[in-house]
Order: structure tokens, then sequence, then C-alpha cells
């Protein structure tokens, strides 16, 4: 069988002539049927004239009025984002600025009750020490004063009942009548005088009979006649109402 020659293999390469005189019976094709599309009332005519290319207008000036806008829009963005940057910077500042006001207006507020504790602490103290001061004072008038139990003692402790009512009298006064009248014996008794002829004999330190003991008694002070305190300052309170005080009294009374 011989061998198929129109094998792809085989087949002839096109070279430029080729495709030219192809290119040719293609356009002669296509005047063909362009002729035979006229109608065949229609007249034909044919030109040698050459067909003028159309002239194509280009102008710089449309790039350069695009340029330029793209230019504006470009600079109005960048404006705008310069407008909100420096709003946000002034947000930033007037944010800041307003938290520094509330931090210090803190501080104030902090300081000024600080100062006010400190204050209160302060008063509280102060009244605290004066109410101690007149628990202190009150505890010491209230608290009972001691005397020793001799002559002393008495005395003193006669003329600090005496300072409270008002009754006039001296310690050299008191003790110079005591020595003369009972030589400071608190048991001191008169059974010859007068009054012991009256059963009404003189007693104590200062020998008070009863009656004038009872008459001119001191609130504050024993009822018996023997006791030293009371005795003294009975018989001191008689002597300021008929002498103006024992100190005047320099005898038996």
């Amino acid at each position: 069988m011989p061998k198929n020659i129109f094998s792809r293999d085989r087949s002839p390469r096109l070279t430029r002539h080729h495709k030219i005189a192809m290119a040719g019976v293609a356009t002669l094709g296509a005047a063909a049927i362009g002729f035979s599309a006229v109608p065949s009332g229609a007249s034909t005519k044919t030109t040698t004239e050459a067909a003028q290319p159309v002239a194509v207008a280009f102008s710089n000036q449309q790039i350069k009025d695009v340029k330029a806008s793209v230019t504006d829009q470009m600079a109005g963005a960048s404006v705008k984002a310069e407008q909100i940057a420096a709003k946000k910077k002034a947000e930033a500042a007037a944010a800041a600025a307003k938290k520094k006001a509330a931090a210090a207006a803190a501080a104030k507020k902090q300081a000024a009750a600080e100062a006010a504790k400190k204050k209160a602490a302060a008063e509280r103290q102060a009244k605290e020490a004066a109410s101690r001061a007149a628990k202190r004072a009150e505890a010491k008038k209230a608290a009972k004063k001691t005397y020793p139990n001799n002559l002393d003692g008495w005395i003193r402790e006669s003329l600090d009942v005496m300072k409270k009512h008002g009754i006039p009298g001296s310690y050299e006064g008191i003790k110079r009548n005591i020595i003369r009248e009972s030589s400071g014996n608190p048991r001191a008794i008169n059974n010859w005088d007068i009054n012991a002829i009256n059963g009404i004999p003189s007693k104590g330190l200062l020998q008070v009979i009863p009656p004038t003991f009872k008459h001119w008694h001191v609130p504050g002070t024993s009822w018996d006649i023997y006791d030293p305190v009371a005795n003294i300052t009975a018989a001191c309170n008689y002597a300021a109402d008929k002498y103006g005080s024992m100190d005047n009294v320099n005898s038996a009374y």
C-alpha cells in the first residue's frame, strides 16, 4: 500500500509566498461577494481615490486638567487629613487638660479632707485632754484631803472647814487658845469651874460646854464634842460671833 502523502508529519510548510497568495485569494473572494450583493439596477462606480486616513487629534491640555484635578483632590485629602489630625490632637489635649484638672481637683479635695481630718483629730485630742484635766481636777477636788492625827493636823483640817463656811481664824490664834485651855488634850474636861458646878462642864481642846457646841456646830463635822476638828470648828464659830475671831480671844471665853 502506498504511503499517505498527506500525513501531518509529511505536510510541506507554508512559505512567505504561499501566505501572500492565499491572502490575495481571500481578498478577491470578499470582493466578489460584495459585487454580487449590489442590486441589478444600481450603478457602480469605481474610484481610484484611496481612502484617506482619519486624523486623530490628541491634546495635552486634557492630561494637564486631569493631573490638576488629581493634584487638587490629593491636596484636599491632605488638608482634610491634617484637619482630622489637628482635631484629634486638640481633642487629646482637651482630654489631657480635663484629666489634669480632675486630678488637681481630686488632690485638692483629698488635701482638704486630710486637713479637716487632722483638725478634727486635734480638736478631739484637745477636747479629750481638757476632759481628762477636768476629771483629774474633779477627782483631786473630790479626793478627801488627809491630815495627820495630831494637833497640827486637827488645826489645819479645822481651818479648811472654817474656810468653806467663812469662819475667820488663824493657825496661831487657834493653837494659842488650845494650849491655854487644854494643853492639846482632846479628851480634856473641866470639873471645877462654874460650868461644872452647873452640870455642864467644858470639854475638848477649846473647852466648849455642850449647849454652846450644839448651837455653834458646823455642818460636815462630827457631833461628838470630843472630836478635835468638830470641837475647834464649833468654838471658832462661837468666838467669831462674840469676839470677831478666835485670834481676839486671850483668856477664858
